[in-house]
């Protein structure tokens, strides 16, 4: 069985973006999105005009600057590997009392096609919160090149966010 982390957020967080479980490689870090080629931080990066975080005391700091929180919806799960598709008998987190300790909570994005499933699976959508499926910034979403990840999280994200992006991407 492999364990989620705890969520990554403060009061002031607006957008909860949701992965379905960390890979191995995160989980060897102890980092979300701890693999070098997951372009979850250079979304970040991109979309907000900030120069990419290295350090990751710098990535959760630049997170809570923007008003974005991180979870997964699989608290844990038997998973070979790291593929979203080899994710087994997994139990989910409880969104539900995230949500409710959140009153700024706008928008809650899914990383990819799986954790928006597993979310319907155990949850109904949150009334008040949008919920929008993003395309995936794992390695294995390779169709999508990195200005259109950039693209496609900034139109998302800059709905529950003006103050904080800028309201144009690049």
């Amino acid at each position: 069985m492999k364990y989620s982390f705890a969520p990554l957020a403060d009061d002031r967080v607006a957008v909860l973006v949701l992965g379905s479980l960390p890979g191995e490689r995160s989980l060897a870090v102890n980092e979300y999105y701890g693999h070098p080629r997951n372009r979850f931080w250079h979304v970040i990066a991109g979309i907000s005009g900030h120069p990419l975080p290295l350090a990751y005391a710098e990535k959760r700091d630049l997170l809570s600057r923007l008003g974005i929180g991180l979870w997964d919806v699989a608290r844990g799960a038997n998973r070979e590997g790291s593929l979203d598709s080899a994710i087994r008998d997994e139990e989910p987190n409880d969104i539900p009392r995230f949500i409710a300790a959140h009153p700024r909570l706008r928008l809650i994005a899914f990383n990819g096609q799986k954790p928006a499933r597993l979310f319907n699976k155990y949850f109904q959508p949150a009334p008040g919160i949008v919920h929008a499926t993003l395309p995936g910034t794992s390695p294995a979403n390779a169709a999508w090149h990195l200005d259109r990840l950039c693209q496609a999280w900034h139109e998302a994200l800059s709905v529950a966010l003006p103050d904080t992006l800028p309201a144009r991407y690049p």
